[in-house]
């Protein structure tokens, strides 16, 4: 029942958010939209709750639970980037904004990008860890092994994103010769 509900939350978040930009900028509600994008969390908290009723009533700890609190530390941690960089691209799309810039590709300034993201990735899996930990108080003295699986598999993930956001700094790719930096963050504008 929890993996279900993991799909269904995860589809409820993408159709949430589809709803609200169409409220937003397709049918010129903007305060509406937002009241739809609003209800985002009211899905996590649904899950936590299925998750934590599931556990007390005597289901045996295992990755199903894990997962849950993966993708609600991915949500906590990313949520709102992925909202606003939705409603960027809609904005520009269905309602005249300009384009959203783009990520930064080369030099210091792709090195501090990344960095932004590992530091998602490190919230993400604090609260995926602390859920985790909860979980395991909750249950007592229950089998835990799988939850610690998951502890240790978010570590894992949050020291390879490290690594890759590092190499970032470490070698920076170098921007095409003749092209300056600000011609390569300037947003293009459709005509």
């Amino acid at each position: 029942m929890v993996v279900t509900l993991i799909v269904v939350c995860e589809v409820g978040f993408w159709v949430l958010l589809a709803a609200g930009l169409v409220l937003r900028y397709g049918c010129r509600m903007p305060r509406t939209g937002a009241a739809v994008l609003l209800l985002e969390p009211l899905l996590e908290l649904v899950l936590l709750t299925v998750t934590a009723i599931d556990l007390r009533t005597g289901a045996t700890a295992d990755g199903k639970h894990g997962l849950a609190a993966v993708y609600l530390g991915y949500t906590v941690a990313y949520g709102h980037y992925t909202i606003r960089w939705a409603d960027g691209h809609a904005a520009h799309r269905f309602g005249g904004a300009p384009r959203p810039v783009k990520p930064p590709r080369h030099g210091l300034a792709r090195a501090r990008h990344e960095g932004k993201l590992w530091l998602r990735t490190v919230a993400m899996g604090a609260v995926a860890a602390g859920l985790l930990e909860l979980a395991a108080w909750y249950v007592g003295d229950g089998d835990t092994a799988a939850l610690r699986e998951w502890q240790l598999t978010m570590a894992r993930l949050v020291a390879v994103h490290g690594v890759i956001a590092l190499s970032y700094l470490l070698w920076p790719k170098k921007a095409p010769a003749g092209e300056p930096e600000a011609a390569r963050r300037r947003p293009k504008v459709l005509r």
